[in-house]
């Protein structure tokens, strides 16, 4: 299993020196890909959250543009990949989006994949005039749009919020970049999985990036039974499952002191994070992104290399 890294982009980071560092750091310590994500604004009273109920994580504060951070990681790096997890489409024209991945791309020498997510933050959404209920539609469309603009010259598309009239879209991607789509796919959860997600995910897609809410064995057996799921609906559709991706991403919150046996994925203490680690690999993942800044442990970037770095070598001794 590859193993990932999310850059530091929150308040505390220095933009200047901390993304190239670490970037970097990650490269010559084995790691198989540097990620960024997206926060556009920290609401003071934010109408909605993530896990209902509960406030914004601190970190949220600041999130530096993704597509900028890699631009930085890209031109002090050779050979990780470069990937957003996520954006969120509805955030953005899809025309100017899909220019700035291919740009970046070339930049790169074809590094990139384009993490993209549906979003949640109602506030996020109302601040560039669009509106939380049509985030999946929004989302498709952007999928179309780079279907589109990556294409061959000239192009010709017309969508809801995109008209492409005959026109040159350069620069191309330096090569194909992989679209991998964020959702929740929970086999186990009542009326089954959201059928539009994971049809999308299925046809539309080169791969899954999913949460890991559930640790241990029954962690993994839900993984597993999701990503089959998925596997399944791309060959009845007529596409090649086997190259489809699963990248799964690990929001990583240390404990000093072992958790019971209720935790969440990925919180504990070095060695629950480890067998977590584990299980994603034993579901089938192909990859794991393991941020370590965006819970309150988090007191600098050197921390986090720091302590990035101690994971890295743990599970390179332990195989996984």
């Amino acid at each position: 299993m590859r193993l990932g890294l999310r850059l530091p982009q929150r308040v505390g980071t220095d933009l200047r020196h901390d993304v190239t560092e670490v970037a970097g750091a990650a490269e010559r310590a084995g790691f198989d890909s540097v990620w960024a994500w997206e926060r556009l604004l920290f609401p003071v009273a934010p109408r909605d959250s993530f896990t209902p109920g509960a406030p914004w994580p601190s970190a949220y504060r600041q999130a530096a543009d993704p597509l900028t951070v890699l631009a930085a990681a890209a031109v002090v790096t050779e050979r990780v990949r470069l990937g957003t997890s996520v954006i969120v489409a509805g955030l953005h024209q899809p025309l100017q989006l899909a220019k700035r991945f291919a740009t970046l791309d070339q930049i790169s020498g074809g590094r990139v994949v384009a993490g993209l997510g549906t979003g949640w933050a109602v506030d996020e959404f109302e601040a560039v005039g669009m509106a939380k209920s049509e985030r999946g539609r929004l989302l498709d469309e952007t999928l179309d749009v780079f279907d589109a603009a990556w294409g061959p010259d000239p192009v010709n598309y017309r969508g809801p919020h995109t008209l492409i009239d005959n026109a040159y879209v350069l620069p191309k991607p330096a090569s194909p970049i992989p679209v991998i789509l964020a959702g929740d796919v929970d086999v186990s959860a009542a009326g089954g999985p959201n059928a539009r997600v994971l049809e999308r995910i299925a046809r539309r897609s080169d791969g899954w990036m999913p949460l890991f809410p559930t640790p241990g064995a029954a962690g993994a057996q839900k993984l597993r039974a999701a990503w089959d799921l998925i596997r399944q609906s791309a060959a009845t559709a007529g596409r090649d499952p086997s190259e489809m991706e699963m990248i799964v991403v690990g929001n990583v919150a240390f404990s000093e002191t072992p958790l019971d046996d209720d935790r969440i994925g990925f919180s504990g203490t070095t060695a629950q994070i480890l067998d977590d680690i584990a299980s994603v690999a034993s579901a089938g993942a192909d990859e794991l992104i393991l941020d370590l800044h965006l819970q309150d442990w988090w007191r600098n970037t050197r921390q986090m290399l720091d302590k990035a770095l101690e994971i890295r070598e743990l599970v390179s001794a332990a195989g996984i």
